[in-house]
């Protein structure tokens, strides 16, 4: 999840991805939400038994699917339309990243132990590179949705009901104010990663006993001396532990960016959840912008109710670097995903199908249901189980908007050439 490096953001103020960027996944019970960038964490073994559980299986996709843009592989958005530039270049540049991750030998370590026999470290990278090879000569989203499904095999996701149901939220890179040095008004820091972080005992201690209740404790634990810039509001500060990653503008005119650099052993905790269960906030507020609007208006129970996410994050500053995913690549507004990388293969070339809120007239969003090309390149403490998906949305506002109100079921699919 820039799980990335940042630690996307979940709307659900619970963002899905907590050491990548905002990843909507995180907070919010069923909605999507703001993304997060993943933070840089190692890729672990595959521990699926394929012949027990596979959470990939190859789907006989038929040629009669009418109309063909309602089938799978048709991606519109790569040509653009309506007057709006496509993304193709962004897809390309997002390929090239994970084949470059694909050269590593970490990646090939991880493919030699991937418990589905079929899908290979050969296997993925030459998908890849005929994949890239087809949409250069693709002429439209006709032509490279044919040749797609004449030339390759759908692995499709389970899901989290063996019937192929995924549930997506969305991440983004925020942008926030901070500043160099505490001030009365930027009181709220981020902190850079112990030293002696390995040798720290563990059960870890908890979020309240690092920072306080208040989240001005830091000074007098053993965050002293430490803190990497400082927030004026708390809520912008815990958004970045959410999201695993920001870029910043400097009150002193200067802009940078902050990366995951380690977190304590604790797991995710909705703060979503948290107040739907003692009736702080009704169905149709939770959202990201929901809950930050009830922090707005109650900002005295900040300090009850963050807390309740036991796991603190660490940052390490990245001068204004692109958002990085678990596989140390830059992820691609909506051209990345994070999954849970102990089932999923990593860097792969992957389908989503599911709807997604767009910018339309007015400032308002419109849901439009697409099939859309990405590659899987982050992962997120959240992110668990072959039946969750969290899509990178980009960076900004508009970005933060539309991860905040993503959500719902879809479906997954990995595609690799046919033998």
């Amino acid at each position: 999840m820039m799980r990335k490096t940042l630690a996307l953001l979940s709307l659900s103020l619970g963002i899905a991805s907590v050491n990548t960027l905002w990843s909507a996944v995180a907070q919010v019970p069923d909605l999507p939400q703001p993304a997060q960038t993943s933070p840089v964490i190692p890729i672990p073994v595959p521990s699926i038994n394929p012949e027990v559980s596979p959470p990939l299986k190859p789907l006989a996709l038929g040629s009669d699917c009418t109309p063909r843009h309602a089938c799978l592989g048709w991606d519109e958005q790569l040509w653009g339309s309506k007057g709006k530039r496509g993304d193709r270049q962004a897809l390309l540049a997002s390929i090239d990243h994970s084949l470059r991750y694909l050269q590593k030998d970490a990646a090939i370590a991880v493919y030699q132990k991937y418990p589905i026999k079929e899908i290979t470290h050969d296997r993925v990278v030459r998908s890849l590179r005929r994949f890239r090879q087809l949409v250069v000569q693709s002429k439209s989203p006709a032509q490279l949705q044919a040749a797609v499904r004449r030339e390759f095999t759908f692995y499709k996701s389970v899901g989290n009901d063996s019937n192929g149901t995924v549930k997506f939220t969305a991440y983004y890179e925020p942008i926030y104010t901070a500043s160099p040095v505490a001030t009365a008004a930027y009181k709220y820091p981020l902190y850079r990663l112990p030293p002696d972080f390995d040798q720290w005992a563990k059960p870890h201690p908890k979020r309240v006993e690092l920072e306080g209740q208040d989240g001005l404790l830091g000074s007098k634990t053993q965050l002293k001396g430490l803190e990497l810039l400082w927030f004026r509001d708390r809520l912008d500060a815990y958004m970045v532990h959410i999201q695993g990653s920001a870029q910043i503008q400097l009150t002193n005119g200067k802009k940078t960016s902050v990366g995951y650099a380690g977190g304590t052993d604790y797991p995710w905790t909705s703060i979503g959840r948290e107040l739907a269960k003692d009736g702080k906030l009704a169905a149709n507020k939770l959202s990201m912008p929901g809950i930050i609007e009830f922090f707005q208006q109650n900002p005295k129970e900040l300090n009850n109710y963050l807390p309740r996410w036991e796991r603190f994050i660490f940052f390490k500053e990245t001068g204004g670097t692109q958002a990085t995913g678990s596989i140390s690549v830059p992820v691609t507004a909506e051209r990345s995903i994070a999954t849970d990388k102990s089932l999923m293969p990593p860097g792969a070339l992957a389908l989503i199908h599911n709807s997604f809120p767009y910018a339309a007239s007015g400032g308002k969003l419109e849901y439009r249901r697409v099939s859309r090309f990405v590659l899987d390149q982050d992962t997120g403490s959240a992110i668990k189980g072959p039946g969750r998906v969290d899509y990178f949305m980009g960076t900004g506002k508009l970005a933060g908007d539309r991860a905040g109100v993503t959500g719902g079921n879809g479906s997954l699919y990995y595609l690799l050439l046919k033998k």
